[in-house]
């Protein structure tokens, strides 16, 4: 067994740089400065050592993943491609954008087939059970293509709420982007979960949907990030996740 790490833990500032934020030596300053917690402890002295597996470890307030093998990804789905794993006719999937990794990974939620945008995958079942779960109110954002002009009245209609065949529904924010051409762009964010329901919402106060992307779940925000390509979550983004979902 090395020095780092002995049969009571392994030095807390080298769990830090493993987890991504910085180097060891700026993560000794981390420490020093009181910014970091172990179980909801203060820790300023550089010898302490934890169990990766089992500490809750926060900076600023914010949990670190510190688990070996568990896995946190970002995808940008394109359009025409099944929020599945695999497909026994031969279609594209989600899974097909991961299949060089070696863990055993699932997507968190839906996106039908023609929409396009975030998805989250992982291997983290209480993770994800915690995220596609409506109670904890992480809040997903759409920006969709409809027909226009678009009332100014609507945001205030869609966060009052709107009756569709299951029960109300009302977003959490609603914005116009843009219109020209008789053509809109409003953005959407909800934290309700059910199928199309951005689709259905949409269409149901006269704006069927002729394209939509997520671009947002959470503080997981789409940016830049082409059609296809997969990133890890950041440091920030899950210690932001965690934090939502109470973990």
């Amino acid at each position: 067994m090395s020095p780092d790490q002995p049969a009571e833990g392994i030095r807390l500032q080298k769990v830090l740089a493993g987890a991504g934020l910085g180097s060891r030596r700026a993560c000794e300053q981390l420490i020093a400065e009181g910014r970091v917690t172990v179980d909801g402890r203060g820790v300023a002295e550089l010898g302490a050592r934890v169990d990766p597996e089992t500490a809750v470890v926060r900076v600023d307030g914010k949990r670190v993943n510190l688990r070996s093998g568990q896995v946190y990804l970002a995808l940008n789905k394109p359009r025409g491609v099944l929020t599945a794993m695999s497909d026994p006719h031969g279609r594209p999937t989600v899974g097909d954008y991961v299949t060089d990794l070696p863990e055993r990974l699932f997507h968190v939620g839906r996106l039908d087939a023609d929409t396009e945008g975030l998805l989250i995958l992982t291997n983290d079942g209480e993770f994800a059970h915690r995220l596609a779960h409506p109670s904890h109110e992480v809040v997903k954002t759409y920006i969709a293509e409809v027909p226009g002009p678009v009332d100014r009245s609507l945001a205030r209609r869609l966060k009052a709420g709107i009756e569709l065949d299951d029960g109300r529904v009302s977003v959490d924010d609603f914005q116009l982007i843009d219109y020209s051409a008789g053509r809109a762009l409003v953005q959407v964010s909800l934290h309700v979960g059910r199928n199309h329901i951005v689709r259905r919402l949409l269409e149901a106060v006269g704006h069927p949907v002729d394209k939509l992307v997520r671009v947002a779940i959470g503080p997981v925000r789409l940016g830049d990030q082409r059609p296809g390509s997969v990133r890890e979550l950041t440091g920030v983004e899950l210690g932001e996740l965690y934090r939502q979902l109470g973990l």
